[in-house]
């Protein structure tokens, strides 16, 4: 259940809530100093809504599917000069929540003020998130959430198993579904002239051919 600021207004006991909303998320901040001092640069770790959250080893197809399409997305923005793409430990901080997104994009006016020794990062323009067991329900809802309200323009949810992809697009402050499908191109609306063939991110053959095609454009 949520609830907007306009039912919290109506509550009679709106002050009180409020402190006690407060007072939580005072309490979740000691947890999540807590956190930058023991994550890893060699583990996957995110603070997820006052939780710690250690994730697994992915699987073969997750790890391809994330390579894959990386390889193309870094291989378009290095060649315009548009700006920064992270693959997987990549932390980007919002206001509660500090997640690694599988892939990220940042576009230059964000990049360009980047360090060599930066480890947290603002919220990205573009992310990519690979499907696993363990993810999923948070890359459906919290992290939908969370990237809607903090403007990332658009998200693509990949499931490696199906060979889907998901494009969602930012309007008003939510997401809008543009694509789900397995076969056929993919472009993206951040990314000016960036379409792929959709099998480019599950098939190796594919995307050594949507490779060149990127490179000679």
């Amino acid at each position: 259940m949520h609830i907007t600021v306009e039912q919290t207004l109506e509550m009679p006991n709106a002050v009180l809530f409020v402190r006690k909303v407060e007072a939580a998320l005072e309490a979740e901040q000691k947890k999540r100093q807590h956190f930058y001092e023991i994550v890893e640069e060699n583990k996957k770790m995110e603070f997820i809504n006052g939780e710690i959250i250690f994730h697994s080893p992915v699987r073969l197809q997750h790890n391809s599917a994330t390579k894959l399409l990386c390889k193309l997305l870094d291989t378009f923005v290095i060649k315009h000069n548009l700006g920064f793409v992270g693959i997987e430990k990549i932390m980007i901080s919002l206001t509660r929540n500090d997640y690694e997104p599988d892939i990220c994009f940042f576009g230059s006016d964000k990049a360009k003020n980047f360090t060599s020794k930066q480890a947290q990062f603002p919220a990205p323009d573009f992310i990519v998130e690979v499907l696993s067991d363990s993810t999923e329900k948070n890359d459906r809802q919290t992290k939908f959430q969370d990237y809607a309200a903090h403007g990332v323009t658009e998200y693509w949810i990949v499931d490696a198993d199906k060979k889907v992809v998901e494009q969602y697009f930012l309007q008003d402050e939510q997401y809008e579904l543009l694509l789900k499908a397995k076969d056929g191109e993919i472009e993206s609306v951040v990314l000016a002239d960036f379409k792929i063939p959709i099998r480019a991110i599950f098939d190796e053959t594919e995307n050594l051919k949507a490779l060149a095609n990127l490179i000679s454009e």
